[in-house]
């Protein structure tokens, strides 16, 4: 797979380059140079299919001057061999994507383990080891020890802020045999992303240690999101015979641009429905407009590693033709005060608990009309984390408890004799260096 930087399409770099050493130097994102045409590999797919045999397809697709089709297939099996995303239809014409059937009910899961498992072949491939920098909070910390804890030439550096060293279960510890080496830093999350940016931006000690990033920046870790769209597909193909829409939470645009790449490469929709945000809004014709494209790629700071945004990526994709953006993405204003009530009715008409990311997306896609209209259009709601993140809010609003999963009971144990740090680099930089005994 060719890549290039959302800021120079003439310096192409491999796919191993990209995930290895995941930020191009001038400050922009890799995306996929060409777009590819996915329909000959995804024809015969349907709702039989499972979404790990779906993966290793479009992995294969994707990836074919890299791996071959038995190393595409191991990897989708090693990723997602337990897990799978699961579609539920609430009325005649909507379907609910939930995304929180990983290990540890956070959307991130999916990317995590593919990411994780591209990961770790192509180093076995090559020979070669990584460091990936993470942030140990709660939610995150438990999703990357379960996607990265287990691997053999994947080392991860959780940092968790002060009062956030707890969930990562004992077996994924490095002192215990698994990869996961667990530091508290004295400081809060802003310091913990603070210290993350300035190793990370450090060239030098990027490339000593092999360092990548396994947030969104990494292009690793977008790829898998496009696998939820065709996998949706499959299971409303036959029962849609209109306009497909998914409506979805803005984040960091990472589910978007991930659905527009599947788009680009052949997949059968017509919009994406999103809650606004001063980035992406309408303009006074109530068209799509991104505030961001005024700005003279030169005339911008580098991507930020550390808190990433798809936006830049989304723009790329609608350079040729902006008109296209108008016609496929509707971003609506949702308040973040009428969270409650949308969970409040989403709860009481579909008889489901979704969490406040969702409940944005829902609202959106209430204005959007799609709901009311009588036509034939096929609406897909894409729901996050598992509701059980937020119980005190589902509660309140629903008037009811949501089940908390087995896995979520270990959330808030702490980790047991946790090394302590201080905010600095080179409190980073011994660790890494004790790392790469």
């Amino acid at each position: 797979m060719d890549l290039v930087s959302t800021r120079n399409n003439n310096k192409i770099v491999s796919f191993y380059e990209a995930v290895t050493n995941c930020m191009p130097a001038d400050g922009g994102l890799y995306i996929p140079k060409e777009a590819l045409d996915l329909s000959d590999w995804t024809c015969h797919l349907n709702e039989t299919s499972s979404f790990t045999s779906i993966a290793g397809t479009l992995t294969s697709a994707i990836l074919q001057k890299e791996f071959s089709p038995a190393v595409s297939e191991r990897i989708a099996v090693s990723a997602f061999g337990n897990y799978s995303p699961r579609v539920r239809q609430l009325d005649e014409r909507l379907f609910l994507l939930d995304l929180f059937h990983g290990p540890t009910g956070c959307h991130r899961d999916f990317g995590f383990l593919w990411f994780a498992s591209v990961l770790e072949h192509i180093l076995t491939i090559t020979d070669k080891k990584a460091i990936v920098l993470g942030t140990g909070t709660k939610k995150n910390g438990q999703s990357m020890a379960a996607a990265f804890g287990n691997k053999k030439r994947v080392k991860t550096l959780l940092i968790h802020p002060r009062g956030y060293a707890c969930g990562i279960p004992e077996k994924y510890l490095a002192e215990n045999g698994g990869s996961i080496y667990s530091v508290e830093c004295d400081g809060d999350i802003r310091d913990v992303e603070n210290l993350k940016r300035s190793v990370y931006l450090d060239r030098e000690l990027v490339e000593k240690y092999g360092l990548t990033l396994a947030n969104t920046v990494n292009i690793g870790r977008l790829l898998p999101q496009i696998f939820f769209y065709f996998f949706a597909f499959t299971r409303f193909k036959k029962h849609s015979f209109g306009e497909i829409y998914y409506a979805l939470h803005s984040g960091n645009y990472g589910n978007l641009s991930a659905g527009l790449f599947a788009w680009k490469s052949g997949l059968s929709l017509n919009g994406f429905i999103t809650d606004s945000t001063p980035e992406l809004s309408v303009n006074k014709d109530g068209d799509c407009f991104c505030k961001t494209m005024e700005i003279p790629l030169g005339q911008r700071s580098a991507a930020d590693p550390v808190s990433p945004s798809n936006i830049e990526r989304l723009e790329q994709i609608f350079e040729i033709s902006p008109a296209i953006m108008k016609a496929l993405i509707f971003p609506k204003q949702v308040e973040s005060k009428n969270y409650k009530e949308l969970i409040r009715k989403a709860y009481q008409r579909y008889g489901i608990m979704i969490d406040t990311s969702t409940a944005a997306a829902y609202g959106a896609a209430i204005k959007s009309k799609i709901l009311e209209n009588k036509g034939p259009e096929t609406l897909v709601l894409i729901s996050k984390d598992h509701p059980a993140f937020e119980a005190d809010i589902i509660e309140e609003a629903c008037g009811e408890k949501t089940n908390q999963p087995e896995y979520m009971k270990g959330l808030d144990r702490p980790i047991k004799n946790i090394k302590k740090i201080q905010a600095s680099k080179k409190e980073i930089e011994n660790m890494l260096q004790y790392m790469e005994r």
